[in-house]
Protein backbone atom coordinates (compact mmCIF):
# COMPACT_ATOMS: atom_id res chain seq x y z
CA UNK A 1 0.00 0.00 0.00
CA UNK A 2 2.84 2.31 0.60
CA UNK A 3 4.52 1.51 -2.27
CA UNK A 4 1.28 2.07 -4.53
CA UNK A 5 1.14 5.50 -2.30
CA UNK A 6 4.87 6.70 -2.95
CA UNK A 7 4.44 5.35 -7.11
CA UNK A 8 1.38 7.72 -7.34
CA UNK A 9 3.36 10.56 -5.60
CA UNK A 10 6.04 10.66 -8.09
CA UNK A 11 4.34 10.24 -11.06
CA UNK A 12 2.35 13.31 -10.38
CA UNK A 13 5.37 15.19 -9.68
CA UNK A 14 6.85 15.67 -13.14
CA UNK A 15 3.53 17.02 -14.22
CA UNK A 16 3.92 20.07 -11.85
CA UNK A 17 7.46 20.20 -12.94
CA UNK A 18 6.37 20.88 -16.53
CA UNK A 19 3.65 22.86 -15.92
CA UNK A 20 5.90 25.29 -13.61
CA UNK A 21 8.48 24.72 -16.76
CA UNK A 22 5.94 26.29 -19.08
CA UNK A 23 4.36 28.77 -17.08
CA UNK A 24 8.22 30.03 -16.39
CA UNK A 25 8.88 29.80 -20.68
CA UNK A 26 5.87 32.17 -21.36
CA UNK A 27 6.29 34.78 -18.33
CA UNK A 28 10.23 34.57 -19.78
CA UNK A 29 8.85 35.34 -23.25
CA UNK A 30 6.08 37.62 -22.02
CA UNK A 31 8.81 39.87 -19.88
CA UNK A 32 10.76 40.48 -23.38
CA UNK A 33 7.92 41.13 -25.53
CA UNK A 34 6.25 43.59 -23.33
CA UNK A 35 9.32 45.41 -22.30
CA UNK A 36 8.78 49.18 -22.94
CA UNK A 37 11.35 51.20 -24.82
CA UNK A 38 13.53 53.50 -22.48
CA UNK A 39 13.93 56.56 -24.21
CA UNK A 40 17.12 57.51 -22.84
CA UNK A 41 18.56 54.53 -23.14
CA UNK A 42 17.58 53.96 -27.13
CA UNK A 43 17.99 56.24 -29.97
CA UNK A 44 14.92 58.03 -32.08
CA UNK A 45 14.53 56.57 -34.90
CA UNK A 46 15.39 59.58 -36.74
CA UNK A 47 18.41 59.68 -35.31
CA UNK A 48 18.81 56.37 -36.91
CA UNK A 49 17.58 57.28 -40.10
CA UNK A 50 19.87 59.98 -39.84
CA UNK A 51 23.17 57.84 -38.74
CA UNK A 52 22.47 55.23 -41.78
CA UNK A 53 21.94 58.11 -44.70
CA UNK A 54 25.32 59.99 -43.10
CA UNK A 55 26.50 55.90 -43.73
CA UNK A 56 25.36 55.42 -47.15
CA UNK A 57 26.55 58.77 -48.76
CA UNK A 58 29.97 58.61 -48.57
CA UNK A 59 29.40 54.22 -49.05
CA UNK A 60 27.80 55.11 -52.69
CA UNK A 61 30.40 57.85 -53.43
CA UNK A 62 33.24 55.27 -52.66
CA UNK A 63 31.59 52.49 -55.06
CA UNK A 64 31.16 54.73 -57.72
CA UNK A 65 34.55 56.19 -57.36
CA UNK A 66 35.52 52.31 -57.28
CA UNK A 67 33.65 51.63 -60.39
CA UNK A 68 35.48 54.64 -62.19
CA UNK A 69 38.45 53.35 -61.40
CA UNK A 70 37.75 50.61 -62.54
CA UNK A 71 37.03 51.81 -65.75
CA UNK A 72 39.57 53.94 -65.88
CA UNK A 73 42.08 50.55 -65.45
CA UNK A 74 40.33 48.73 -67.84
CA UNK A 75 38.73 50.80 -70.95
CA UNK A 76 41.48 53.68 -70.78
CA UNK A 77 44.66 51.66 -69.42
CA UNK A 78 45.75 54.01 -66.40
CA UNK A 79 47.37 52.80 -64.07
CA UNK A 80 45.49 53.41 -60.79
CA UNK A 81 45.32 49.94 -60.04
CA UNK A 82 46.29 51.05 -56.18
CA UNK A 83 43.93 53.71 -55.72
CA UNK A 84 41.26 51.08 -56.80
CA UNK A 85 41.67 48.68 -54.47
CA UNK A 86 42.07 51.21 -51.56
CA UNK A 87 38.81 52.83 -52.75
CA UNK A 88 37.30 48.78 -53.28
CA UNK A 89 38.43 47.72 -49.57
CA UNK A 90 36.92 51.24 -47.49
CA UNK A 91 33.49 50.55 -49.93
CA UNK A 92 33.59 47.02 -48.00
CA UNK A 93 34.52 47.89 -44.55
CA UNK A 94 31.78 50.54 -44.73
CA UNK A 95 29.14 48.40 -46.82
CA UNK A 96 29.62 45.68 -43.77
CA UNK A 97 29.26 48.24 -41.20
CA UNK A 98 26.42 49.85 -42.60
CA UNK A 99 24.27 46.41 -43.10
CA UNK A 100 25.15 45.22 -39.19
CA UNK A 101 23.79 49.20 -38.21
CA UNK A 102 20.74 48.18 -40.43
CA UNK A 103 20.16 44.83 -39.40
CA UNK A 104 21.11 45.62 -35.57
CA UNK A 105 18.86 48.80 -35.41
CA UNK A 106 15.30 47.93 -38.09
CA UNK A 107 15.35 43.96 -38.17
CA UNK A 108 12.87 43.64 -35.40
CA UNK A 109 10.75 46.29 -37.17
Amino acid sequence: MLLMLLSLFTLALPVRAEDTRQENNTQVIQAFTSQEKDDSASLEDQTKHLVMFVMGVPLLILLLVTGGLGIAMGVYGKQVFVAHMVCAGLSMTLAIAHAVVGVVWFYPF
